[in-house]
C-alpha cells in the first residue's frame, strides 16, 4: 500500500487525512554527491577529483569508478535497516551533474543519473520511508564549499543561465516524480550563500523554482533552506507557496560538533565559549518563533558531530538536539549515514575504519586522492569495502537515534 501524500497545515505536516506526520530521519551522504573528508581525504570539488582520474585513467575507467560506487555505497538493505530503526524518511543529497551531464540537452534528464534517484525512491517505497530529494550542488554551485562541488567559486546567483538550467531542471525532476506519493517533498537548494544584503535575490529565486515545479506539480511540499549554511531563514518571510517548509541547519557549536579545537567536551565550557543545552535551546526557540508567526513547518535538515569515541560528550549533545526538535515539533534528518571515519567534521553512524591504502590515513596522498592510481590494481577490494557491512555501526549513537525517531510529540 503507498505511502500517502504529505502536505502541510500551517505549522504541522499531516498526511491525506489530515493526520499529523513528524519526519525523522538521516541524510545519506557522499552517495550521489562525493564528498572528500567522507571517503577519507581532502575535501575537494567531486568534479575536479573526477577528472584527474579521468586525466589519468580515461573516461572508460571513470565511468566504471563512479557506475561502481553508486551501485554499492547505498543499496536497498540500507535503506531496509533505516526503516527497521523507526526513522520516517531519509534525506537524500545529489549533485546536479548526476541529473544532466555537462554539454548535456538542457531540456533532458541524464537517465543513467537519474536511475539512481529512482531506485532510492522505488526502495523508500517499498519500505514504508519517505524521501525529501536535495539538491545538495546546483549548475555555478550555490556556495564557495566542497559540498557544492565548487573548487572556491560561486557563479550561480551571478549567472542567470545557470539558474534558469537550475529552474528548469527541478521542472523536469518535479515532473518526473508528480504522482510518486513517498516523496515527501523536495529540498530546492542546499546551503546557499549570500552577502546579507542580497537575501532577497535567494528568495526570488526560490519563487521563480516553485512556479517551475508547480506547473508540472502540484502536490509535493517544497523545503526551502536559509542562507548562511541554512542558518539564517529571517529573510523568507510569508511562504508565497501553501505547501512550504522552511529548512535549519544546527550545528553549533562547530569548535565542538566539527572538533575544530581538538578536546573540548560538551557542554563547552572553554576560554572562548561556552555551550550548554541551554544555548541550543535558545538558538532553537527563536526559529520556532519564526515558524509560529509565519505559519509554516520547521525541518531541521542537518545536525551532527564528529565522534571521538563518545568520551568527550558526543552522545549527550546529539540526546540534546533531538530532544530539544522533539519537543518543539522541529522535524529532523541526522548528518550522516556512513563514512570513513576521519577526525573532523561531522561523521557516519557507520563508520570505516580500517586503514587500505586507499584510505591510508598517514599519507601525504590519502582517502579519494589516491583512487585513480590504485583503481588498476585494487578496484574489488575497493568496491567491498564501501559495502556498509564493512563499517563498524557506532552503537552509541545508533541506540541514542533509534529510541529518539519513535518518540510522540506533545
Amino acid at each position: 500500500m503507498a505511502l500517502p501524500f504529505l502536505r502541510t497545515d500551517k505549522t504541522t505536516i499531516v498526511d491525506e487525512a489530515g493526520r499529523p506526520v513528524r519526519l525523522r530521519g538521516v541524510g545519506l551522504g557522499c552517495w550521489l554527491m562525493m564528498e572528500g573528508y567522507m571517503l577519507g581525504g581532502r575535501n575537494i570539488a567531486e568534479h575536479i577529483v573526477k577528472q584527474e582520474f579521468e586525466k589519468r585513467l580515461g573516461r572508460e575507467a571513470l565511468d566504471d569508478f563512479t557506475r561502481s560506487f553508486r551501485e554499492t555505497f547505498i543499496r536497498e538493505d540500507d535503506v531496509r535497516r533505516i526503516k527497521e530503526w523507526g526513522a520516517s524518511c531519509i534525506r537524500l543529497p545529489f549533485n546536479y551533474r548526476l541529473i544532466q551531464r555537462e554539454g548535456g540537452a538542457e531540456d533532458v534528464l541524464n537517465e543513467e543519473g537519474v536511475s539512481y534517484l529512482d531506485r532510492a525512491i522505488d526502495w523508500c517505497e517499498k519500505h514504508d520511508l519517505y524521501c525529501i530529494l536535495d539538491m545538495h550542488a546546483a549548475p555555478g554551485s550555490q556556495n564557495h564549499d566542497w559540498h557544492s562541488d565548487s573548487s572556491g567559486e560561486s557563479t550561480f546567483f551571478s549567472d542567470p543561465r545557470e539558474q534558469e538550467r537550475y529552474c528548469r531542471l527541478w521542472g523536469l525532476l518535479a515532473g518526473r516524480y508528480a504522482e510518486r506519493s513517498c516523496i515527501a517533498g523536495y529540498d530546492v537548494l542546499n546551503e546557499p550563500i549570500v552577502p546579507i544584503s542580497r537575501e532577497g535575490d535567494v528568495r526570488t529565486l526560490y519563487e521563480r523554482v516553485t512556479k517551475a515545479i508547480r506547473e508540472v506539480d502540484a502536490r509535493h511540499m517544497l523545503f526551502f533552506e536559509g542562507t548562511e549554511w541554512a542558518q539564517r531563514i529571517e529573510f523568507l518571510g510569508k511562504p508565497w507557496d501553501a505547501n512550504s517548509v522552511y529548512s535549519i541547519h544546527t550545528y553549533l557549536p562547530t569548535d565542538f560538533t566539527f572538533n575544530f579545537v581538538p578536546g573540548l567536551s560538551y557542554p563547552v565550557t572553554d576560554a572562548r565559549i561556552t555551550w550548554e543545552k541551554k544555548d541550543s535551546a535558545a538558538v532553537l526557540d527563536e526559529y520556532c518563533r519564526f515558524r509560529d508567526k509565519q505559519g509554516v513547518p520547521l525541518f531541521d535538515g542537518e545536525f551532527g558531530v564528529q565522534w571521538r569515541g563518545g568520551q568527550f560528550g558526543e552522545s549527550r549533545w546529539v540526546g540534546d538536539m533531538v530532544e530539544l526538535c522533539n519537543e518543539r515539533d522541529i522535524h529532523w534528518t541526522y548528518w550522516t549515514y556512513k563514512t570513513v571515519a576521519n577526525y573532523i567534521f561531522p561523521d557516519g553512524i557507520f563508520r570505516y575504519v580500517q586503514d587500505p591504502p586507499w584510505v591510508h590515513r598517514a599519507g601525504a596522498v590519502s582517502g579519494w586522492e589516491t583512487f585513480s592510481s590504485l583503481w588498476p590494481t585494487e578496484r574489488e577490494k575497493m568496491i567491498e569495502s564501501w559495502k556498509t557491512e564493512n563499517f563498524t555501526r557506532n552503537d552509541a549513537l545508533y541506540d541514542l537515534l533509534k529510541k529518539r525517531f519513535a518518540v510522540p510529540q506533545p
